[in-house]
């Protein structure tokens, strides 16, 4: 009996969290308009037929400029709270976004010797 009232929040959370997800769903599904026709329900709404398959390999340059957006976006993220806090951390926060700043070089450098950078 003591394992479970330790486990309650937890089980409650789960529970919160389900009826958060779910209800807006379903309240969304009842209460918002519902007019259904041939062009709504096709799998294509971009104005032409499908051409290809949709389970086609996708070039890798994709997956290339994908991983140069999360290195300059992860940069921007984790440089401005640090600039921020710089004078609190002192050398240790220097030292470590250094080390930080030079992964992401190591990055950078992978995606420019693969070619990422030019779109042919």
């Amino acid at each position: 009996m003591h394992m479970l009232t330790e486990y309650f929040s937890i089980f409650l959370l789960v529970i919160v969290g389900l009826i958060m997800g779910v209800a807006p769903m379903l309240l969304s599904r009842k209460l918002g308009p519902s007019r259904p026709n041939p062009e709504k329900l096709s799998p294509y709404e971009c104005g032409f037929n499908a051409f290809e398959d949709a389970r086609m390999p996708f070039n890798v340059r994709y997956y290339l400029v994908a991983i140069l957006f999360i290195i300059f976006d992860l940069e921007t993220a984790f440089l401005f709270p640090w600039a921020v806090s710089l004078r609190r951390i002192h050398w240790f926060g220097f030292v470590s976004m250094m080390l930080f700043l030079a992964i992401l070089v190591v990055g950078f450098i992978y995606e420019w010797k693969r070619g990422a950078l030019e779109w042919e």
